[in-house]
């Protein structure tokens, strides 16, 4: 990755971890798509208040989740072709996806964050943000990319955010971790690593911070961390 040619911060908080979906970027529209697509095929729909569940969470477990709502039972061969058949019909929609759906202030973030000396990292649970993140232009943000192929505990184990904290030559202290879900900010926080929720206070409660989103948030803010 890129050498980070800034200095370093003077704050207690030296580097930056990301969750991607609902946070960088959206595509939990495309992940309620395809799982939508595949529950349909199985004869059952589900609502969008079940998909929240499934926010941040490994595409096994979300398809275990699915089969529990339709009360459908399969086995782990059958379950891994329909995962990989969900994650097709995903992978196809995101291939499409350009920079203009880049979540708001995302840029000017990250750009501010970097130009301040912050090291960035990815953490997230998507085996897919290689190309999300080629699509909309952000991977030279990154000094460090942690994925589903990376890891094999799902948030809320933190395993994915101590890992970035790792690659970035960080303790879990001087990191702090952006993420709308709950199972990220519990990870965070088990991680020992500060938490900034993206999203509603009511549901982040965990987080030292919640905002409804990136352009909320100055460099000044993590100095107050």
């Amino acid at each position: 990755m890129q050498e980070n040619k800034y200095p370093e911060p003077s704050t207690s908080i030296k580097a930056c971890l990301f969750d991607l979906d609902g946070v960088l970027v959206d595509t939990a529209i495309y992940h309620y798509q395809a799982w939508k697509r595949l529950a349909n095929t199985m004869g059952f729909d589900f609502t969008e208040e079940q998909n929240e569940q499934l926010k941040g969470v490994s595409r096994v477990e979300s398809l275990n989740k699915i089969l529990s709502w339709g009360g459908i039972e399969k086995t782990d061969t059958e379950k891994e072709e329909l995962a990989t058949l969900k994650n097709s019909w995903y992978v196809d929609m995101i291939t499409k996806m350009t920079p203009a759906e880049v979540l708001p202030g995302t840029v000017d973030f990250l750009t501010e964050v970097h130009q301040a000396g912050y090291r960035l990292a990815l953490g997230s649970a998507s085996k897919n943000s290689g190309i999300i993140l080629e699509r909309t232009n952000l991977a030279h943000f990154f000094d460090e990319i942690v994925d589903g192929n990376m890891v094999t505990k799902s948030k809320p184990d933190p395993e994915v955010f101590l890992k970035g904290a790792e690659f970035l030559g960080f303790k879990p202290d001087e990191c702090v971790v952006f993420e709308d879900a709950v199972a990220g900010v519990e990870a965070a926080k088990r991680g020992g690593m500060k938490a900034i929720g993206i999203g509603e206070k009511s549901l982040l409660s965990q987080a030292d911070v919640v905002v409804s989103g990136l352009d909320k948030l100055t460099v000044e803010d993590l100095k107050k961390l």
